[in-house]
């Protein structure tokens, strides 16, 4: 699984003009699941997130995790993520899971968030979203499981 996450002061997304999900101080995590993925690689990433030390801690020092914070998440499916640009000008994404796949993995990833204990929203898997963010840092980091 792939994905990006941002540290952010408050992030939220919409869908057809109404909020579908937020978070304030946490993480805003863009996923794609990839051809081959498995529910195993879904837990291990959401395991990495939730115990990344990137939140400041009292020296204003990046050790802190989002257990450590008690943040939440919002998670957003981005099959976009699978693009492979290494020819023409047209990005390519059949690297990505198929779409049954892809949401299937997707919500699984969610779920996992939500069982480590971390408050986790959800954009619309296929939908033309429009997420907006605060980013806090700004803290961008790229994962691939």
């Amino acid at each position: 699984m792939r994905a990006l996450i941002q540290r952010v002061s408050e992030a939220a997304v919409h869908v057809d003009g109404s909020l579908i999900g937020r978070t304030d101080a946490g993480l805003l995590i863009l996923v794609c699941a990839m051809e081959g993925d498995t529910e195993a690689k879904a837990d291990t990433l959401a395991a990495k997130i939730s115990k990344l030390r990137i939140f400041k801690d009292e020296a204003a020092k990046m050790n802190r995790s989002l257990l450590d914070t008690g943040g939440g998440a919002l998670v957003v499916s981005q099959f976009t993520l699978a693009a492979d640009t290494s020819r023409g000008n047209r990005p390519g994404f059949s690297t990505a899971a198929k779409p049954a796949e892809g949401e299937r993995l997707y919500n699984y990833f969610a779920d996992a968030m939500r069982g480590l204990g971390i408050t986790t929203d959800q954009g619309q898997f296929g939908a033309d979203m429009k997420v907006s963010l605060v980013n806090d840092g700004p803290v961008t980091i790229w994962l691939d499981m």
